[in-house]
């Protein structure tokens, strides 16, 4: 992915300090949790709207949940990830910003099928109790003074594991393996939450061109988005009262 890191060290003076910078600092925060928002909820009218359709229509809900096209549709986001990430700094930040809705409402799609698992009750009650989590962890990652570096590589390492570990008990369906897999993915998107927010506070600077900035919020609203649907998805195995 790309890092836009950019410590406030790069002004002549090597601080920022003022008004001025304050104000910006806040509307490019502003710009990134508005983004990652506007991506949840078209995350979440995706997700519904497909659940709707699929329930009313059999034959649509065969084809996709049942047919190799749910292969396309699970590697679809992925793939789009990848892209954005790889390609941000030749897109220009009106087409970021599309494939980044794109890629909500692909996300939505993949999610559709927790409607059908779950009942709406718990779906409800799993994202409050996400959004409150999100909101603590992502606010002590813009207010504190420790740098978070160094929990970051050990939360990557944690994560390549959870990655590893998610894929094996594809083939063994253990359910004590799945506990244990949901655990410690909460813990890791809680503290990538927090270091991710520190981050991308950092990727600020002041005298940014406009695309340049731009860039940033997309990719910023992306790694935050990243840690709510995981910690909401793993939160879910364990709130989610199942139909």
């Amino acid at each position: 992915m790309v890092d836009y890191r950019n410590m406030q060290a790069r002004s002549p003076a090597g601080v920022n300090v003022g008004t001025g910078v304050d104000q910006g600092l806040r509307s490019y925060m502003l710009g990134v949790y508005n983004m990652m928002a506007i991506g949840l909820a078209v995350t979440g009218i995706a997700a519904l709207g497909t659940s709707v359709l699929a329930q009313s229509n059999p034959a649509f809900a065969q084809l996709l949940y049942q047919s190799p096209l749910r292969w396309v549709i699970m590697l679809a986001p992925l793939a789009a990830v990848f892209f954005l990430s790889f390609r941000i700094q030749s897109l220009s930040v009106a087409a970021a910003q599309a494939i980044f809705w794109a890629y909500a409402a692909l996300v939505g799609l993949s999610l559709s099928s927790i409607f059908l698992v779950f009942t709406g009750q718990s779906i409800v009650r799993t994202f409050f109790v996400t959004a409150a989590s999100f909101g603590a962890l992502s606010l002590y990652g813009y207010t504190t003074k420790r740098d978070l570096s160094a929990m970051g590589s050990f939360l990557f390492m944690g994560l390549i594991g959870l990655i590893i570990a998610s894929v094996v008990n594809m083939f063994l369906g253990s359910t004590a393996l799945q506990f244990a897999i949901s655990v410690i993915g909460v813990l890791i998107f809680a503290g990538l939450t927090a270091f991710d927010t520190q981050q991308i506070k950092e990727m600020y600077y002041e005298g940014d061109e406009s695309d340049t900035a731009g860039r940033k919020v997309v990719m910023g609203a992306l790694r935050l988005y990243l840690d709510f649907i995981n910690m909401f998805m793993f939160l879910l195995q364990f709130l989610g009262n199942r139909n």
